[in-house]
Order: structure tokens, then sequence, then C-alpha cells
């Protein structure tokens, strides 16, 4: 690919070094960048993690990574979060969407993209229902929804 390529061009026609081993060998492990984003998330308290593989169902991305936020602030500071955390690291989205309206924001990396909700419109448009031919994928202890509510534990 020419070195000079767009980021689009780049997401849309990865090369084979962008996939993580573990994906390439088959294995159920999430490609780095994808966790990268889910601990970004989470650091702006994030809420209900879920992540979908449409490797086998759709041909557009490799998966779906879907968060909530209680409001419009808190949705836009998940998307900045990720957004920056990935950019550190050389990854940048090709494309942003809905970040004025902060309802729905997706962050479009290629082979994965991130959807951030408020919770209403999450329930509302209800991907994972939309999308339930997917393998949900399961995550890490640490994305759960029990240490997702520490905080209210605490109080």
């Amino acid at each position: 690919m020419k070195q000079n390529s767009t980021v689009k061009e780049q997401s849309l026609n990865p090369q084979p070094n962008v996939r993580s081993a573990a994906q390439s060998e088959g294995g159920e492990g999430l490609d780095e960048r994808v966790l990268t984003a889910l601990h970004a998330a989470g650091e702006k308290k994030a809420l209900e993690p879920v992540v979908l593989d449409l490797r086998e169902i759709a041909s557009f991305t490799d998966y779906f990574v879907i968060v909530s936020g209680a409001n419009e602030r808190q949705v836009q500071a998940i998307s900045d979060e990720v957004y920056e955390t990935l950019k550190k690291l050389g990854h940048t989205s090709a494309r942003v969407e809905g970040y004025k309206t902060a309802e729905w924001i997706l962050l479009d990396y290629g082979d994965f993209v991130v959807h951030v909700f408020e919770q209403k419109a999450r329930k509302f448009y209800d991907l994972e229902r939309l999308w339930r031919e997917s393998k949900r994928v399961e995550l890490p202890a640490e994305f759960s929804a029990d240490s997702a509510s520490s905080l209210r534990r605490e109080s």
C-alpha cells in the first residue's frame, strides 16, 4: 500500500500485520486495539460494555464494541477518550459520526466499530438484538458489570 494512502483506504484494506496473532490463528483473543478501546471507555465509566464478533456474518467489519453513557456529556467524554487513546497509539478513526447530538456516536476503525450510546438510545436501537446472529465475545472480568459499578457500591 502506498505510504501516503488515506486512513479510510488503510482501514478498508488492512495489511496482514494489522490483525493480532490470536485472530490470525483463529483464536478467541481480541485485537489489542479493541481491548484498548474498552479500557479507554472504562476510564470514563462506560456502562454495559459488549463486543460482538461479526466476522462470520458481515464483510464490512470484524467487531462491534458497544458501550453506554448515562448522559450526552458522558457519551462525548467516552468517545473522546477512545479516540484520543487510540490516536496516541497511531490508530486514527476513519470516520466519527453523531458527536454533536451525542445520542449515538460511532467511531469507525475499519475492522472494528465503536458505538457509544446514551442509555435510552441504546435500548431503542438495540444493536445486540439487531445483530443477534453474531457471537457475543466473553470479556475479561475487569469489564464485567460488577467492576463497572464499583462507584455505586462505594457510595
